[in-house]
């Protein structure tokens, strides 16, 4: 039987996503309050008893002077994706944006691909002969996950160029970095930091380093890090208004699907944080320190933290979000991947970002464009 396709109320949206153990905080309606420059719009699929069983969050970016769209579902929509059938659930989809006048549509299906453990990645980039992480075996694969990849290309969908080279790349990360946390005691957890985070963790304590959860008010602190971080590690920082709105529209959904921690030393804020929270999956979102007093590891320190309340919280899972693929010690972000695995995260492949051209001439001139920035 053909599922519905509907747009559905807020209420509607945030129901179907605490009915489930997890969803991306991209999929949550907040979300769409955080990008102004995007009409968003919450579709629901029905069956045929009028139950919901599939929800989505679409964000549509005009292009300017052709009352035309780009449709975007940043790693969602939230459906059965392994399901027989996808095209019950795509078609749908596809006939409705175009009705709205997207040309290209863009999706991130929530799906894990394989999984490298801590200890795989540590040996990987101990190689001198392993140069990317892809080329790796995996400690574990996902049954079904490459079977729905091919589906998708039958149907018509291509992996975005962008997301198969790069786990930094235009839009979502492809590789994540996660920690698992179900089922395990905080002693546990804490047993899986290699020796470096554990001595770090000391010295941050022994300094007299202190981690404070803030507010709105704090949010200027936390930017004028940010602000060094993005000049130091050279990207093109968000402006402030950004964090704040993002402040206010996810924690007026739910008080805590945002947080922010600062770590302090002798009157001086060394480091902050952001933290999400949808179900029991929680995201290490922005991160910002200075290079100020290093020695005092506020970094380890607010992380641990970070990690400790997440796991009173219930969480299943601790997320450092995006990693690279490239292990070549000349490569700037490998540093971030030692981290983030030194806190026993294991390295962690989604199928990618996925697109489907409505018009293929304007959908080939957006990837000429995108090329050229």
């Amino acid at each position: 039987m053909p599922l519905r396709l509907r747009t559905i109320t807020r209420d509607e949206h945030l129901a179907f996503v605490a009915a489930r153990p997890s969803a991306s905080h991209l999929q949550v309606p907040s979300w769409g309050e955080v990008k102004p420059d995007w009409r968003a719009e919450s579709l629901g699929w029905s069956d045929e008893e009028g139950r919901l069983v599939g929800a989505g969050l679409v964000l549509c970016r005009p292009v300017p002077k052709l009352r035309r769209y780009l449709a975007y579902l940043p790693e969602g929509p939230l459906i059965d994706w392994h399901a027989t059938d996808l095209d019950r659930w795509l078609e749908p989809l596809l006939a409705h944006l175009k009705r709205q006048g997207a040309f290209s549509v863009r999706m991130g299906p929530p799906v894990v691909v394989r999984r490298w453990s801590a200890d795989a990645v540590k040996a990987a980039i101990a190689d001198p002969d392993v140069h990317r992480l892809r080329d790796v075996a995996a400690t574990s694969y996902e049954p079904g996950a490459l079977d729905i990849a091919e589906r998708l290309r039958r149907a018509g969908w291509r992996q975005s160029e962008a997301g198969a080279e790069d786990g930094f790349a235009a839009g979502q990360p492809r590789y994540v970095c996660q920690v698992p946390f179900a089922g395990r005691s905080l002693e546990d957890i804490q047993g899986g930091l290699n020796q470096q985070w554990r001595r770090n963790i000391k010295k941050a304590e022994k300094a007299g380093v202190k981690v404070v959860r803030g507010g709105y008010a704090d949010l200027p602190a936390f930017y004028e890090l940010y602000a060094e971080t993005a000049d130091r590690d050279r990207f093109l920082p968000r402006p402030l208004p950004y964090f704040q709105r993002m402040w206010t529209a996810l924690t007026a959904e739910h008080p805590d699907r945002m947080r922010l921690y600062l770590a302090h030393h002798d009157g001086d804020v060394l480091a902050a944080a952001t933290m999400l929270t949808v179900g029991d999956h929680v995201w290490y979102s922005y991160g910002a320190s200075t290079a100020r007093k290093r020695e005092v590891q506020p970094n380890n320190a607010m992380q641990w933290r970070m990690m400790t309340d997440a796991h009173e919280l219930g969480a299943a899972v601790y997320d450092f979000r995006g990693i690279t693929d490239t292990l070549e010690e000349t490569d700037h972000l490998l540093g971030l991947l030692r981290f983030k695995t030194g806190a026993g995260g294991e390295a962690v492949e989604y199928l990618g970002e996925w697109d489907f051209p409505l018009n293929r001439l304007l959908h080939k001139a957006l990837g000429l464009y995108m090329a050229r920035r």
